[in-house]
Protein backbone atom coordinates (compact mmCIF):
# COMPACT_ATOMS: atom_id res chain seq x y z
CA UNK A 1 0.00 0.00 0.00
CA UNK A 2 1.43 3.37 -0.57
CA UNK A 3 2.30 5.30 2.46
CA UNK A 4 3.80 8.69 0.89
CA UNK A 5 2.60 11.32 -0.56
CA UNK A 6 3.01 11.87 -4.43
CA UNK A 7 2.12 14.51 -7.56
CA UNK A 8 0.85 13.42 -10.78
CA UNK A 9 0.80 15.76 -13.52
CA UNK A 10 -2.35 15.79 -16.03
CA UNK A 11 -0.06 16.93 -18.83
CA UNK A 12 1.81 13.39 -18.55
CA UNK A 13 1.51 11.62 -22.06
CA UNK A 14 3.54 8.56 -21.53
CA UNK A 15 0.39 6.15 -20.78
CA UNK A 16 -1.74 3.82 -23.15
CA UNK A 17 -3.80 4.73 -25.90
CA UNK A 18 -6.91 2.94 -26.65
CA UNK A 19 -6.76 1.12 -30.00
CA UNK A 20 -7.00 2.95 -32.81
CA UNK A 21 -8.55 6.00 -31.57
CA UNK A 22 -6.46 9.42 -30.06
CA UNK A 23 -6.93 8.84 -26.60
CA UNK A 24 -4.48 8.30 -23.91
CA UNK A 25 -4.90 6.92 -20.30
CA UNK A 26 -1.77 7.99 -18.13
CA UNK A 27 -2.07 5.51 -14.88
CA UNK A 28 -1.26 7.20 -11.44
CA UNK A 29 -2.41 5.48 -9.19
CA UNK A 30 -2.90 1.77 -10.04
CA UNK A 31 -4.95 -0.83 -8.35
CA UNK A 32 -1.57 -3.04 -7.61
CA UNK A 33 -0.99 -0.76 -4.89
CA UNK A 34 -3.99 -1.75 -2.87
CA UNK A 35 -5.86 1.23 -2.56
CA UNK A 36 -9.53 1.72 -2.47
CA UNK A 37 -9.37 3.64 -5.83
CA UNK A 38 -7.47 4.34 -8.89
CA UNK A 39 -6.32 7.78 -10.50
CA UNK A 40 -5.29 8.47 -13.80
CA UNK A 41 -5.42 10.91 -16.87
CA UNK A 42 -6.79 10.96 -19.90
CA UNK A 43 -6.11 12.94 -23.18
CA UNK A 44 -9.12 12.54 -25.83
CA UNK A 45 -7.85 14.26 -29.22
CA UNK A 46 -11.05 16.44 -31.26
CA UNK A 47 -13.56 14.65 -31.83
CA UNK A 48 -12.69 11.59 -30.10
CA UNK A 49 -15.55 9.60 -28.65
CA UNK A 50 -15.90 6.78 -26.34
CA UNK A 51 -18.23 4.44 -24.36
CA UNK A 52 -19.65 5.68 -21.03
CA UNK A 53 -20.33 1.91 -19.31
CA UNK A 54 -17.58 0.87 -16.47
CA UNK A 55 -17.77 -1.38 -13.63
CA UNK A 56 -16.89 1.35 -11.10
CA UNK A 57 -17.91 4.96 -10.06
CA UNK A 58 -15.76 7.72 -11.48
CA UNK A 59 -15.09 11.84 -10.75
CA UNK A 60 -13.64 13.48 -13.64
CA UNK A 61 -11.69 16.88 -13.32
CA UNK A 62 -11.69 18.63 -16.60
CA UNK A 63 -8.51 20.45 -16.83
CA UNK A 64 -8.13 21.33 -20.66
CA UNK A 65 -11.08 21.12 -23.32
CA UNK A 66 -14.56 21.07 -23.32
CA UNK A 67 -16.55 16.91 -23.06
CA UNK A 68 -20.01 16.28 -24.11
CA UNK A 69 -21.32 13.20 -22.24
CA UNK A 70 -24.75 11.93 -22.84
CA UNK A 71 -26.23 9.20 -20.69
CA UNK A 72 -29.52 8.08 -20.27
CA UNK A 73 -31.51 11.14 -22.03
CA UNK A 74 -29.28 13.80 -20.72
CA UNK A 75 -26.85 15.89 -22.12
CA UNK A 76 -24.33 18.13 -20.64
CA UNK A 77 -21.13 20.09 -21.55
CA UNK A 78 -18.03 19.84 -19.41
CA UNK A 79 -15.33 22.32 -19.60
CA UNK A 80 -12.19 23.80 -18.01
CA UNK A 81 -12.76 23.50 -14.13
CA UNK A 82 -15.82 21.14 -14.30
CA UNK A 83 -16.28 18.73 -11.99
CA UNK A 84 -18.81 15.41 -13.71
CA UNK A 85 -19.72 12.28 -11.45
CA UNK A 86 -19.99 9.24 -13.77
CA UNK A 87 -22.54 6.38 -11.53
CA UNK A 88 -20.98 3.16 -12.03
CA UNK A 89 -22.41 1.40 -15.08
CA UNK A 90 -23.74 4.70 -16.52
CA UNK A 91 -25.10 4.61 -20.35
CA UNK A 92 -23.94 6.50 -22.51
CA UNK A 93 -21.35 8.25 -24.59
CA UNK A 94 -18.42 11.11 -23.88
CA UNK A 95 -17.47 13.37 -27.11
CA UNK A 96 -14.39 15.39 -26.41
CA UNK A 97 -15.51 18.80 -28.73
CA UNK A 98 -12.17 19.47 -28.80
CA UNK A 99 -8.40 18.41 -27.52
CA UNK A 100 -9.26 18.05 -23.67
CA UNK A 101 -7.68 16.26 -20.76
CA UNK A 102 -9.32 14.97 -17.55
CA UNK A 103 -8.61 13.87 -14.19
CA UNK A 104 -10.23 10.40 -13.01
CA UNK A 105 -10.49 9.01 -9.75
CA UNK A 106 -12.25 5.63 -9.92
CA UNK A 107 -13.49 3.34 -7.07
CA UNK A 108 -13.68 0.85 -6.72
CA UNK A 109 -9.45 0.64 -7.78
CA UNK A 110 -9.47 -0.99 -11.25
Amino acid sequence: MATTVRIFHSDRRDGVGMGESRIEISPGVRVEEGLPFSAYSAHFGAGETAQLPASYEEVWVVVSGQLRIRSDGLEVVAGAGDYVYVPRDSPGVVDAMEATTLVCVSVPAH
